[in-house]
């Protein structure tokens, strides 16, 4: 039986959640799977259904299709009872009388408001685009945008990316792989500067050369060039960077048919900010993600504040979306959002990287203990920092064995193997790999994005599932990043060997695994 809500005003007004994305869809999965009968209301401003945004660099590369990074299937919201309103807008809410107003004219009152508003791409001010983007120059954020770099793509030859960021980095290597010559610009010395270190970001440059993707740094943009293309409209044709030590002439025009713009993103709170919120970069909540000018609205996602921090990634938006559901429906009263530890995945064709943490620190510091691997000639970089005896951050980039037992030491802020070497390379002095499912706990996390555990998944396995679509469909695990298919695929390959050799061996041999 479903407890009473936290608070008493939502049942009888309900629930509206502003924003489908990945925390908004989430969130409205979450409360329906903990009450089926909360009257239910989500506005999304995209017409289409949820989709998984981190997987937009596939759709790009021509691995995945459109409709397969859905997150929530259309017929899902009639049959659980959810009013979802999407392509609706949400252009007004009313703190006083409780009730957000649509971009349809509607009305609805709310007993709370979830304010999941997300992000939106950032468009710095680059001469040629005062009047808005020219055609074959488009904003990396949405499917929309997706598809459109698709079409521009389409009969061009070479492209520019503005931005040398996660997104900036995964556009280019979709491009690549569509046959696209293509040039990175990024500002900072180095590529991904925001997650790696100036080490691991030269040794990303050389890895996407080889690609065929040539990276720009410390450039300056200029202006977008544009001519007049098939019937009249302007077409971008290039891109200006500026002279070294800021001359006045342009040093370099970089020719291209296509420009992508990953310039970073922006919390979108311009509705919580008309609405009175306290609004410093995102809009601030506490620990049960309540605003802390309004009782009866929450934040979560990419548009909430907690702690000074604006979380970026998908793991924190669903653990978040998870706390919520569970005071919203009463599910577990005592549920807080205490911080999350974010880790920065990436995983395309040639390029595989995982990030984490303090990454920024040299050898000059005393108190961070630094052990680095470099081999540039083989894209591998790996580094990791300690202080006071705990993981406080790693890159592994190029070979990334060993991604799972970093995570898992940096999650829990635990001490380092007396064997530092074993971090980077498995099988260090005869050991067993350190991600083995047998030496793994079962509590070790195997999907970060959706925090799933080992003993999760072993759950699953000893109630009849056998593949990864059965555990996905119980846990949700791999289907955020993806970057742990290969760890559940392992698993499960393991699992169903361990019970070649006897019904209830899996078991008994995970039992004897340390900490299981």
């Amino acid at each position: 039986m479903t407890r009473q809500a936290e608070d008493p005003g939502t049942a009888p007004r309900g629930i509206v959640v502003v924003g489908n994305g990945m925390a908004g869809a989430r969130l409205v999965s979450e409360i329906r799977a903990r009450d089926p009968r909360v009257p239910l209301t989500v506005f999304g401003a995209e017409a289409r259904r949820p989709y998984n945004r981190v997987l937009l660099s596939n759709v790009l590369a021509g691995a995945a299709r459109a409709d397969q990074i859905g997150l929530v299937d259309p017929a899902w919201y009639a049959a659980g009872g959810v009013d979802a309103r999407l392509g609706v807008e949400v252009v007004g809410v009313d703190r006083e009388a409780r009730t957000v107003h649509g971009s349809d004219g509607s009305a609805v009152p709310y007993g709370t408001l979830v304010m999941a508003t997300g992000s939106s791409s950032f468009v710095p001010p680059i001469p040629g685009t005062e009047g808005g983007l020219p055609a074959g120059a488009v904003a990396f954020r949405t499917l929309d945008d997706c598809e459109a770099i698709i079409g521009a793509a389409e009969g061009a030859r070479r492209a520019v990316v503005i931005g040398g960021g996660l997104l900036g980095v995964e556009a280019a290597r979709g491009l690549a792989g569509r046959g696209l010559e293509v040039t990175v610009a990024h500002l900072a010395g180095h590529l991904m500067d925001r997650q790696l270190d100036a080490g691991a970001g030269k040794v990303l440059a050389r890895t996407l050369g080889r690609l065929g993707i040539r990276a720009r740094l410390e450039a300056v943009v200029t202006g977008i060039r544009a001519a007049p293309g098939p019937g009249g409209a302007a077409r971008v044709n290039g891109v200006e960077l500026a002279a070294p030590g800021g001359g006045a002439e342009a040093a370099e025009v970089l020719d291209a048919d296509l420009v992508v713009l990953a310039c970073g993103v922006r919390p979108e709170v311009s509705l919580a900010r008309a609405a009175g919120l306290e609004v410093d970069r995102g809009i601030v909540v506490d620990e049960t993600l309540r605003s802390v000018t309004d009782p009866s609205v929450r934040a979560i996602g990419e548009c909430s504040q907690y702690g000074g921090t604006v979380y970026g990634l998908v793991a924190p938006a669903w653990e978040q979306a998870a706390v919520l559901a569970d005071l919203l429906t009463g599910a577990d009263p005592l549920a807080r959002f205490t911080g999350a530890r974010e880790i920065t995945r990436l995983k395309a064709a040639g390029v595989d990287l995982v990030a984490m943490g303090e990454t920024h620190h040299g050898d000059d510091d005393p108190e961070v203990e630094i052990i680095r691997f470099a081999d540039a000639s083989r894209g591998t970089y790996k580094k990791v920092a300690i202080r006071g005896g705990r993981v406080i951050g790693g890159i592994l980039l190029g070979e990334t064995a060993t991604a799972g037992t970093l995570t898992q030491l940096y999650d829990r802020a635990a001490p380092p193997p007396a064997d530092r070497l074993s971090l980077f390379f498995t099988g260090v002095g005869g050991a067993r790999p350190a991600d083995s499912p047998v030496r793994m706990p079962d509590s070790a996390t195997v999907c970060h994005c959706n925090n799933v555990s080992k003993g999760q998944i072993l759950a699953c396995w000893e109630k009849g599932a056998r593949t990864a679509e059965d555990v996905a469909a119980s846990t949700r695990a791999s289907t955020g990043c993806g970057g742990c298919q290969d760890t559940l695929a392992g698993i499960l390959g393991w699992l169903a060997e361990q019970d070649r050799d006897g019904p209830g061996q899996a078991r008994a041999t995970v039992s004897a695994a340390p900490g299981g």
